[in-house]
């Protein structure tokens, strides 16, 4: 309890090094990590900000300017870059981003690659612990970066503040077929490679899509060049102004911690199930003739 006690503390004073073995201790269920969670302190006035949307968007280069913004006006930010996983060891295949290597010894910047581990919805399994783990250490900012992997993407409203929807001028056909998915949780879309051709066409049929949706927020459509940094200042603005505007609102909090209980029951309850030994007696058992999943697996 005292190690847990010491690297909570450790947290709230913005050390990187005990901030990544939290993360470690959490993400892989290590020893102590129960205890770990249930002494967390998050700071509520962090602001999540989810980033998705289509792969070749440059969400990535999204997040690197809005890094440069934000340490240009002294804040704090950490980055949570969620990368598609081996199916073999789970681990993240792409690993920490090259294009954040400028930020990689900025003491106000903390970036960590997550592996989705299989989760279909854009983020890891984890995710939710561990921003709770990264609010605990104070910082004005947390990015999360999802996979990329389309539609399916919209687990990340649920747990984000503000939801930016990244696409290029050439997704004109897509955003039709993303509007039912994507297009429904986007607080903020950023057109971003603005400067290809046809890009004034598409964002006026862009701000025609956002308009149409029924909320209480007019979602903005910005052009952005984050290569050049172009778009981001207003990007950054917007983020602050919906930020005021959702002030007070946990509707959409509660229904996530809902979901996460469910969760946490059933990781509980499931204790007993080593994923290693049930891989194993599948083996053996499938190689019989009668074998039959649903059976085998009702047996649990």
């Amino acid at each position: 309890m005292t190690q847990h006690t010491n690297l909570i503390s450790a947290l709230a004073s913005g050390k990187t090094k005990e901030l990544a073995k939290a993360i470690t201790i959490v993400e892989n269920d290590l020893d102590g990590h129960y205890d770990l969670l249930t002494q967390l302190k998050p700071n509520p006035n962090t602001q999540i900000i989810g980033i998705t949307g289509p792969p070749g968007a440059g969400k990535s280069t999204l997040v690197n300017a809005l890094l440069q913004y934000w340490t240009d006006n002294k804040k704090r930010i950490a980055v949570l870059s969620v990368d598609p996983s081996s199916p073999f060891n789970y681990g993240a295949l792409l690993g920490d981003r090259i294009r954040m290597s400028d930020f990689y010894l900025n003491e106000n910047v903390f970036i960590r690659s997550l592996a989705s581990r299989g989760s279909l919805g854009g983020l890891s399994a984890k995710i939710i612990e561990i921003t709770d783990v990264v609010r605990s250490a104070n910082y004005d900012y947390i990015l999360i970066e999802t996979v990329g992997v389309g539609q399916s993407e919209v687990e990340v409203a649920g747990i984000a503040d503000t939801t930016i929807v990244a696409v290029v001028p050439e997704a004109g056909d897509e955003v039709q077929t993303m509007k039912s998915g994507v297009m429904e949780i986007a607080d903020i879309f950023v057109v971003n490679k603005s400067d290809r051709p046809n890009a004034d066409e598409f964002v006026k049929n862009l701000k025609t899509l956002a308009h149409s949706k029924a909320a209480d927020w007019e979602t903005p459509v910005i052009k952005s060049v984050a290569t050049t940094g172009e778009g981001i200042n207003e990007l950054a603005k917007e983020i602050e102004f919906h930020a005021k505007h959702i002030a007070g609102s946990k509707d959409k909090s509660f229904i996530l911690l809902a979901e996460k209980a469910y969760q946490l029951i059933q990781h509980k309850r499931m204790l007993d199930i080593n994923r290693k030994e049930l891989l194993e007696q599948l083996i053996q058992e499938a190689k019989g003739p009668n074998f039959n999943l649903y059976e085998w697996a009702a047996k649990f």
